[in-house]
């Protein structure tokens, strides 16, 4: 019985010990919000052939959050900052997509150009924005907040002179399944390339040595130097990586608004990406990360908004509120939390021996 007992206390010890148990259990607590306030959060259904429900548009608005939190994860790991330009590069590479496929016009019925060539333009634009921020970081030496806050300001500016001012609308069905629909699918296409996208990435970093290099670059770079390791290539790798994942978030955004919106395109994401690496376990001076941890922070992050709209919250409000839960939750799993909470443990631990012997005399 006794063996029975302690097994059952090592697997509920090696459950909570999970880098992965906090953040699941932040999106548990929310969901559970979100089924309190509405009862039927959980019901799917299919009108016309297509999914319906809160679960699925949680799913479905959270695509382009993940795919940042993934990029800012690998610089907050790497560099022990983060890349606040994210919103920015995703409007330049959604300028560029849009302004090849319209060919300089201003509304288009059809393409002007290659779609995939105007894909992989906006991709390398994006990963040009990110090899911008990370000279200026790995070669440089320059605080990441502050190297990022350069295209934070300026990355909608420039989107705007590649758009001459102009919203540029592209209505060809081909491009709005990017943000939408393919063919008779019921699951909205952003899902499918959320997930190629989270695939792809622990792929690499699986199969690869990048994930190691940039935890080790991210815990000491000058020790990383000692063993071989180029820590200024790796800083100015994933912030490429970075400004190539906000390409492609770019890209989704604007097939759902089948245009390129510079100035809302992106607006505000790359707080709730850097949001979605602290709510994910991860530690925002660097070192070791949770990929998947980031994902799920980022599904957390857009179920909360869902269940503010629920309640009622204006637009205008909803950053306060999402504020002060996410500082509830960051506060839970910081390690002075844990700590003070390690200590009262302890403290009852040593309290009951005391008891004991007290009751003796």
């Amino acid at each position: 019985m006794s063996k029975g007992m302690e097994s059952n206390k090592n697997l509920v010890k090696k459950i909570t010990g999970s880098r992965l148990f906090m953040p699941i259990m932040c999106l548990i607590v929310v969901l559970l919000i979100n089924v309190i306030k509405t009862p039927g959060f959980f019901k799917i259904t299919i009108n016309n052939g297509v999914l319906y429900g809160y679960v699925i548009d949680v799913i479905n608005r959270a695509s382009e959050l993940v795919i940042l939190a993934i990029g800012m994860t690998l610089v907050t790991a790497a560099s022990g900052g983060q890349d606040i330009s994210v919103g920015a590069v995703m409007a330049v590479a959604a300028a560029v997509c849009c302004q090849i496929l319209s060919g300089g016009e201003v509304s288009v019925t059809a393409f002007a150009n290659p779609l995939i060539f105007a894909i992989l333009a906006a991709l390398v634009a994006g990963a040009i924005c990110g090899a911008f921020n990370g000279m200026l970081v790995s070669r440089f030496g320059i605080q990441p907040m502050v190297a990022t806050l350069i295209l934070y300001t300026a990355g909608r500016g420039v989107a705007q002179l590649i758009t001459k001012g102009q919203i540029t609308y592209i209505r060809v069905d081909a491009y709005q399944s990017i943000g939408g629909y393919i063919g008779k699918s019921p699951i909205p296409t952003p899902v499918f390339l959320t997930l190629i996208t989270v695939i792809i990435v622990s792929i690499v970093l699986k199969k690869t040595a990048l994930g190691l290099y940039i935890e080790s670059v991210g815990i000491n770079g000058s020790a990383s130097r000692l063993v071989g390791l180029n820590s200024t290539r790796i800083k100015f790798l994933v912030y490429v990586i970075c400004g190539l994942l906000a390409g492609v978030a770019g890209v989704l955004a604007s097939g759902r608004i089948y245009s390129a919106d510079a100035n809302n395109i992106g607006l505000n994401l790359e707080m709730d990406a850097i949001l979605a690496v602290a709510l994910g376990g991860n530690v925002l001076s660097g070192g070791k990360f949770n990929l998947m941890g980031s994902v799920i922070g980022a599904y957390t992050i857009q179920a909360l908004t869902t269940t503010l709209y629920a309640m009622n919250v204006s637009a205008d409000q909803l950053p306060v509120y999402k504020a002060i839960v996410v500082i509830i939750i960051v506060v839970l799993q910081s390690s002075v939390f844990k700590k003070f909470i390690s200590d009262l443990k302890n403290k009852k631990k040593e309290g009951k021996p005391i008891a004991v012997k007290g009751g003796q005399q």
